[in-house]
């Protein structure tokens, strides 16, 4: 917009031409914010109000008469407040960078000033005191032109050659020093006591080594040597035990062959010895029966006829006898008792077949009944 304006923010927009002002100040001071300002009636000018430095380099003359030379830096600006703002305007408004020369020059005198009062001791180990001294004396003249000093920094002291500086940190440089050779022998001594534990420790580890390898030798012998003994000793537990397990299987076989023997050999023996007694005994019935027969008159062709019949029924009955496996469970008397049986069994059947023709058509009218089957007690073996 034409006449307006605006000052940037770190600056003072300083408006001429009017009669307003503070205390009857020439211009008025607009920060912050725009203006209209009327063209050809108005003039403006603005004021910086950022931050500026100025440097100092003196020589300066301590307390005892020593020559020193001083640098150091100021940081300033212009104050914010508008007396301020007026005061600065008035002053440097045309040629800013004054305001640089101008402080360099105010803080060199009190410097000087205040230096001449102290003594190098001082100066060297109290420059923070320097410092608050020096803006101390300078605030009300840098207050005036409308200045504010922020910070004064003391960069370095020389006493350009003099040695002064030097002699005196000369006792504390030796002391440093004396201090440093301590530690450092302290820290050899340390050192070398490491050095000596190390080599301690390594002789022992060395030495427990050395035992730890004869242990182990040791105990790998003794098991070496125990395994050794204890080869023939499990080889001849092994063979003793193949031995008591051959001794075994040979009594089992001789079992077994005992049984083979008793089935094959003895009881066949046995069951051929059994058929010729039962054959001797039904030869003796046979005699017995002619006998008989001849004494009798009516029954002498029927009995001549069951009489040559009966071997022949005793011979089939001993053939099966002799053909079965029979188990003897009492011996001789056993035998007897099944010859006796078969003896039997054939005069039973004789018997059988006398009332069979005694009760024929011939005799009675009646059918003969059929002979009962013969009954042998066997039983498995």
């Amino acid at each position: 917009m034409f006449g307006y304006r605006v000052p940037a923010p770190d600056e003072a927009m300083l408006i001429s031409g009017g009669r307003y002002g503070l205390k009857g100040a020439p211009f008025r001071v607009v920060i912050g914010h725009g203006t209209y300002v009327a063209p050809m009636f108005r003039k403006v000018r603005y004021l910086t109000l950022a931050m500026q430095e100025a440097e100092v380099e003196e020589t300066c003359v301590s307390r005892q008469g020593i020559p020193l030379k001083v640098r150091a830096v100021i940081a300033f600006k212009v104050g914010n407040d508008e007396e301020s703002i007026v005061n600065a305007g008035q002053r440097f408004l045309s040629n800013q960078d004054q305001m640089s020369i101008l402080t360099g020059r105010i803080f060199a005198g009190h410097l000087r000033s205040i230096i001449g009062s102290m003594t190098v001791e001082e100066i060297i180990t109290e420059r923070q005191k320097l410092a608050e001294e020096v803006l101390d004396g300078s605030k009300a003249e840098m207050g005036a032109i409308g200045l504010h000093v922020d910070a004064l920094q003391i960069q370095s002291i020389d006493d350009m050659g003099a040695g002064y500086i030097a002699a005196m940190a000369a006792p504390h440089k030796a002391a440093i020093q004396r201090l440093a050779k301590i530690a450092q022998a302290q820290a050899d001594q340390a050192s070398a006591e490491a050095q000596q534990a190390s080599v301690r420790k390594q002789a022992a580890f060395t030495r427990e080594t050395s035992i730890t390898q004869a242990e182990y030798k040791a105990e790998v012998d003794k098991a070496q040597a125990a395994a050794a003994q204890a080869g023939p000793l499990a080889q001849a537990e092994a063979q003793q035990s193949v031995i008591a397990a051959q001794a075994d299987l040979a009594q089992r076989q001789a079992q077994l062959r005992q049984q083979q023997l008793v089935a094959e050999v003895v009881r066949p023996a046995e069951a051929e010895a059994e058929k010729v007694r039962i054959m001797a005994l039904a030869n003796a019935e046979r005699t017995r029966i002619q006998a008989e027969a001849a004494a009798s008159n009516n029954r002498v062709a029927l009995d001549q006829m069951l009489i040559n019949q009966l071997p022949q029924i005793v011979k089939e009955a001993a053939a099966g006898l002799a053909g079965a496996n029979v188990t003897v469970l009492n011996g001789a008397d056993g035998l007897g008792e099944i010859a006796a049986g078969l003896v039997s069994q054939g005069l039973t059947i004789l018997d059988s077949v006398r009332n069979s023709v005694a009760q024929s058509p011939g005799h009675n009218g009646q059918q003969p009944a059929p002979a009962p089957a013969p009954a042998l007690n066997r039983q498995p073996s």
